[in-house]
């Protein structure tokens, strides 16, 4: 089983969320990136990113599902160090 399927859920959440926040702060610098590519190249690079943010949102969604329910008091559950 790989490593990071061991991984409590809030974890993988956490690095999920950092690397989406990422891409979407990369957007600007990816076009500058491929702005000497022929116009299908800057598209199908496009297209890439595109998929890449989509199905890293669709994981954060399905990962937030799997999320414990939080405590009586409103916190979250955390793992133990």
């Amino acid at each position: 089983m790989p490593r990071f399927l061991m991984l409590p859920v809030d974890v993988r959440i956490a690095r999920l969320q950092d690397t989406l926040r990422r891409l979407e702060e990369d957007v600007p610098l990816l076009a500058m990136r491929v702005r000497d590519l022929s116009p299908e190249g800057r598209e199908s690079a496009t297209r890439f990113a595109a998929a890449i943010m989509g199905q890293a949102r669709a994981e954060l969604g399905r990962l937030l599902e799997l999320r414990p329910p939080e405590l009586e008091d409103g916190e979250p559950c955390e793992p133990a160090d």
